[in-house]
């Protein structure tokens, strides 16, 4: 019987402890009851224990306990001796448990929540330069376009002509052909791994990394295999060394890896990192893909030097798998992190016959990405360079308040200075986040565990402190974090 842990459980269970009336353990009742009737905990799912899941949640053992005998009263739970708690629902067998990053955005419901302090999301708030190039297009952008039936199931051809020139002023030789245009940069992961992954497939990743990518993979049924663990905080390359120990006892289905503005660390790989993993990669000859979503959000104060870009100079961020064979290599990019993520342009930069098989299965879901949001889009090609450089000073400035209000305000909270991106990657010595988090949510504070970043469930000191939006809301809430985290670390 398929168990699901109860750092996963954890992060499914959103919102249930601070929203609804009735005592707690009727609130956790209830919760575990939706998870099952729509199927996002598969029946015949044993449930963690008691005593494990009270832990998790920061919660007695006397809730769970007493949620338990609700659901098992009421059918939704069985006992099986020597196995724990069986969830009963209607829900497939083999579904995979989806957790993290997207059933984050299922408690988006629109009405907002009054007194509650966000930081669960890095997403940057739009550029005035969007609604400017909305505002630009006329009839005669359209031209021949209208006279068609407007699927470009590849993008249209100004947009591919447009992102092959952004890697060719890198030195990354690209044509159009090499594009496909996905609607962002998470359509573009998913579609890899339904393209280039079957159940049961080894992929490597770094530990941290993406949570967007850990879900697209994991509902693949792909086995993820970490490598850098708690390297990729220094972005000494110490992965590649490990990736190369790895696959000397089996040869994994491809790795990925973000070398430039990691998520959610920050870091950028410096040039005898990048040397090293491009040197592994090309010996063992091992498919890789390179998300660069973040990339764009560099700040020039540290990171790359200048072999092959690494996003932290003036120019247009180059790929690390930039000279490694084309057929072999997959780059993720997107103007959503940059621009907005309401304007969902990203793309795949690849073979013509890998870009081919992505397309054939990205057809089959939405036909084509919007003609006019890829319009829009190759207007703000030409604006790249103004983005960068206003979303430089925004995010570095952010980032040196938020570092200067966890200095004065929890001076034993550890982190190392990222490069890039919006967010902090912190230490809470002691403290186990999966629980902070839970009672922070009590308190009206929506913060990530570092565990939901890990392929393995790892990072249980960590918490990712975004400041995209400015610094108010971490201020906010950083007495109730650090009251949590003291719970936390005592129980």
């Amino acid at each position: 019987m398929a168990r699901i842990a109860s750092t996963r459980l954890s992060r499914l269970l959103t919102g249930w402890s601070s929203e609804g009336p009735g005592p707690l353990p009727r609130r956790l009742a209830d919760a575990l009851r939706e998870l099952a009737e729509r199927g996002d905990v598969p029946a015949g799912t044993v449930l963690p224990s008691q005593r494990e899941l009270a832990l998790v949640l920061g919660v007695s053992r006397s809730t769970v306990t007493s949620a338990y005998g609700l659901l098992e009263t009421e059918g939704w739970l069985e006992s099986v001796r020597g196995s724990g708690s069986r969830l009963r629902g209607s829900g497939a067998l083999d579904r995979y448990v989806a957790e993290g990053r997207l059933v984050s955005f299922d408690a988006r419901t629109g009405t907002g929540s009054a007194g509650v302090a966000d930081l669960s999301s890095g997403a940057l708030p739009g550029l005035g330069a969007v609604g400017e190039a909305v505002g630009a297009l006329t009839s005669g952008d359209l031209g021949g376009l209208l006279v068609a039936d407007g699927y470009h199931p590849y993008g249209i051809p100004a947009l591919r002509e447009g992102i092959a020139a952004y890697y060719r002023a890198a030195g990354v030789p690209t044509e159009a052909g090499q594009i496909l245009v996905t609607a962002g940069s998470q359509q573009a992961v998913w579609l890899v791994a339904q393209a280039l992954v079957e159940p049961g497939d080894t992929v490597v990743v770094e530990d941290p990394t993406y949570r967007g990518a850990l879900e697209a993979l994991r509902a693949r049924g792909a086995r993820l295999v970490p490598v850098g663990a708690d390297g990729t905080d220094a972005g000494d390359g110490s992965g590649a060394a490990a990736l190369r120990r790895l696959s000397a006892h089996g040869r994994p289905r491809l790795v990925y890896l973000q070398p430039t503005v990691h998520n959610p660390t920050g870091r950028t790989l410096d040039g005898a990192a990048r040397r090293e993993w491009r040197r592994v990669l090309e010996d063992l000859e091992l498919f890789t893909v390179e998300d660069t979503a973040c990339a764009e959000l560099a700040f020039g104060d540290g990171g790359a030097d200048g072999d092959g870009g690494g996003g932290c100079g003036t120019g247009v961020p180059a790929p690390l798998v930039a000279g490694l064979p084309m057929a072999s290599t997959v780059t993720v990019g997107t103007l959503s992190k940059l621009f907005w993520g309401g304007l969902r342009v990203g793309w795949v930069r690849s073979s013509p016959q890998v870009v081919a098989r992505l397309a054939k299965i990205k057809t089959s879901v939405d036909l084509s990405c919007s003609v006019v949001d890829q319009l829009v889009a190759v207007r703000l090609l030409d604006r790249l360079p103004e983005a960068r450089a206003r979303r430089r000073a925004e995010l570095r400035a952010q980032r040196d308040t938020a570092e200067a209000l966890l200095r004065a305000g929890a001076p034993h909270w550890e982190w190392t200075r990222p490069t890039g991106g919006a967010a902090l990657w912190v230490r809470a010595p002691g403290a186990d986040t999966e629980t902070l988090a839970q009672l922070a949510r009590r308190r009206g504070v929506s913060v990530v565990p570092g565990s939901a970043f890990s392929p393995v469930d790892g990072f249980r000191d960590r918490i990712r402190l975004p400041y995209a939006h400015g610094t108010a809301a971490l201020e906010a809430a950083l007495p109730t974090l650090l009251e949590c985290a003291e719970r936390a670390a005592a129980g």
